[in-house]
């Protein structure tokens, strides 16, 4: 399995965070993290996160080589979770998945767009062609989020999902070419840069 570097940056308002792969040991900050979401947040995940045993399922699933994980955090407390699941055969070999979680106290701080900045070079590293994200589409906040990144909607299933209380939701399947997505996310970088700079 291919490591990603632990990094040290700073948060639009300077706060200073850690970006690095997840490890089998994070099990309890990953539980921390995910008891911390808001339950209206955590109930579009697909799974309970409040359960342990699946917290430990989640990160034994890199051991497969189909997922690659990587968390933010901050005074030794995760604080994004972003990942992105492989295919490695067939008709989809090309494209990857992505995912995107981020504390409540740490949005809007240009987080999310570290991550799946992060998230973009490890897809490069799998010499993927495009990028899809699936989601709720009640879940409107995200939906802004890719397409700032390039992503459009290709794909919408009524009722095609139920999140953790049982409710049906449309599935939004979007999608996005990876040089694309280089794009926008530069200019993004740059233009957060130069203000930082100012």
């Amino acid at each position: 399995m291919k490591e990603s570097k632990t990094k040290q940056l700073v948060l639009k308002d300077g706060t200073k965070i850690i970006v690095r792969a997840m490890k089998y040991d994070d099990i309890e900050l990953s539980l921390d993290f995910f008891e911390s979401l808001k339950e209206k947040e955590r109930r579009f995940l697909r799974m309970d996160v409040t359960r342990k045993g699946n917290v430990k399922k989640r990160i034994e699933q890199i051991k497969s080589g189909q997922v690659r994980r990587i968390v933010a955090t901050c005074k030794d407390k995760i604080i994004a979770d972003g990942a992105l699941e492989l295919s490695h055969h067939g008709w989809e070999e090309h494209i990857g998945e992505i995912r995107i979680i981020v504390a409540d106290n740490f949005q809007k701080k240009g987080l999310g767009m570290i991550i799946a900045r992060e998230l973009y070079h490890l897809a490069a590293s799998e010499k993927l062609e495009e990028i899809v994200v699936r989601m709720m589409r009640t879940q409107i906040g995200a939906k802004k989020i890719f397409r700032k990144l390039g992503f459009h909607e290709e794909i919408i299933l009524p009722d095609h999902v139920k999140d953790l209380k049982g409710k049906s939701h449309d599935l939004i399947i979007m999608r996005c070419n990876l040089k694309e997505l280089w794009k926008e996310m530069e200019t993004f970088f740059q233009i957060s840069d130069s203000r930082i700079r100012r």
